[in-house]
């Protein structure tokens, strides 16, 4: 009896929890280091929800393993709502690369909401004698497992942007990878490798200041940000690459147990915030298209990038290192 009621009023008192949420500060954490694109959209995000929510909203960098460890912390977090996750891509493609990888993206966490996406650019260093992809492919073919990319890491966007590149183009660029985005193209602006495939929220501005050479943008479309920039597709359009097409996503979660109340609440100030006055347009301006979808929407999303991300990785024969 004594256990039934500790039970009845730990029920009654969830909603009273989630009716006060949030009444501290919450952490945001981002399993990349500070420079690379999940850094940037979280510290955006992070910035507007401070101001709706009434609470700080702190990002957190835990950085190292592909994504690994940063994620590790969230999942072992207790389920308040008050540490969250924002992840990429390597979210739901750990599990290929690392058989004991810890977590399940779907088992372990509760997603809330995939806020935006984005392409990346195919860029390279200005002094890289090449200006469209047709060059590009056609020395990496002349100077095969000559060239380099640099990548954030394994199983991270760029190399999984690169991979796809090299399958498709038939092509042997090496990857070279970096603990993280920033790291990535710090490399590239360097001079140390020759081509990144990095996100344009993270590129744009090197981009347009001349320190990369911008050859096309991995998405479907082009991009508001750079419009006058092709396709990969399109700068390919007779060879294997007129199928090419990568878009990077950002996606809030929690751990697992965390309540529906709190979920909705988050998801609710999530959707409010990218949608608001000027929002749209603000984050087109960095190369970032805004979803702010469901939980249920985000979750079929992880299910799906999930099964596609893995037949690549299996096809490439991508592992750890």
């Amino acid at each position: 009896m004594a256990a039934g009621l500790a039970l009845a009023a730990a029920m009654v008192a969830l909603p009273a929890l989630a009716q006060n949420y949030p009444s501290k500060a919450i952490r945001l954490v981002s399993p990349f280091p500070p420079g690379g694109s999940v850094d940037v959209v979280g510290r955006l995000l992070a910035a507007k929800l401070s101001e709706t929510m009434g609470q700080q909203m702190v990002v957190d960098n835990r950085s190292g393993a592909s994504g690994l460890i940063g994620t590790e912390v969230v999942m072992n977090s207790p389920p308040d709502g008050y540490t969250l996750l924002i992840n990429t891509i390597p979210f739901v493609t750990n599990q290929f690369l690392m058989p004991r990888a810890p977590y399940d993206p779907l088992r372990d966490f509760v997603s809330i909401s995939v806020v935006a996406s984005s392409p990346s650019f195919v860029t390279v260093h200005p002094s890289l004698p090449v200006r469209s992809i047709q060059e590009l492919i056609a020395l990496a073919k002349a100077k095969s497992g000559q060239l380099y990319y640099s990548a954030a890491g394994v199983g991270t966007n760029p190399h999984i942007a690169g991979e796809l590149f090299n399958l498709l183009a038939d092509v042997n660029i090496v990857a070279v990878q970096f603990k993280g985005g920033g790291p990535a193209d710090m490399a590239v602006i360097a001079g140390d490798v020759g081509i990144t495939f990095g996100n344009i929220s993270q590129e744009i501005g090197y981009v347009k200041a001349g320190r990369m050479r911008a050859l096309a943008v991995t998405s479907a479309k082009r991009n508001p940000a750079m419009p006058e920039l092709p396709t990969v597709a399109e700068a390919a359009p007779e060879g294997p690459l007129r199928g090419y097409e990568f878009e990077t996503w950002f996606v809030v979660a929690a751990p697992k147990g965390t309540s529906r109340a709190i979920v909705d609440t988050l998801n609710s100030h999530i959707r409010k915030v990218l949608t608001g006055p000027g929002q749209v347009k603000f984050y087109e301006e960095r190369g970032l298209t805004v979803i702010a979808s469901t939980p249920k929407e985000a979750a079929a999303h992880l299910e799906g990038e999930q099964k596609k991300w893995g037949r690549v990785i299996k096809e490439r024969g991508i592992k750890a290192e």
